[in-house]
């Protein structure tokens, strides 16, 4: 079954990636920790530092949003999807992942714009003593999205498997 194959690779692709960036939540705990410590502590703060937990939880959440989607941790309605029979769940799943896929394609569509301005311009904080670089962390929104794509396209064929509408 050539759907399920490709939902399996979109699944480990996810996985893998989402495994990946859910180190970036020690980092910026310690980070952001430290921040605190030091702000509060000694009177001692630095901008990149600052700038330092977004460029963290930027790839964690918009990479980590497809992870959830593939682990079921995204927002829905369970008081009334629990009701739902089986064949209703899988509806839903199907029209839930086209609107994310529609969704990820609007946003790759609008990003993509601004993401190459950015790289053109090797665009960097607008903070003296920021991270320089904001160019890369710009580039992760149509990758995120399109992690978000793919993982949708996979709920949505795994759903389509379910109800035996793919194969």
């Amino acid at each position: 079954m050539l759907a399920a194959r490709i939902s399996g690779g979109i699944d480990r692709l996810v996985d893998w990636t989402g495994r990946g960036v859910s180190w970036l939540a020690l980092g910026a705990a310690v980070v952001m920790g430290t921040n605190v410590f030091l702000r509060y502590g000694f009177s001692i703060g630095e901008i990149w530092a600052q700038e330092l937990e977004w460029h963290l939880l930027v790839p964690l959440t918009l990479i980590g949003m497809s992870y959830a989607l593939r682990h079921g941790e995204h927002v829905r309605v369970d008081v009334l999807f629990a009701q739902f029979s089986d064949r209703n769940k899988h509806l839903v799943d199907i029209i839930s992942a086209v609107l994310a896929m529609l969704f990820s394609l609007f946003v790759m569509w609008l990003s993509i714009g601004f993401v190459a301005q950015s790289w053109s311009i090797g665009e960097g904080s607008s903070n003296p003593g920021g991270i320089g670089a904001l160019y890369l962390m710009k580039a992760i929104v149509p990758l995120g999205f399109a992690l978000l794509f793919l993982q949708a396209l996979s709920q949505a064929i795994r759903s389509g498997i379910a109800l035996g509408v793919a194969r």
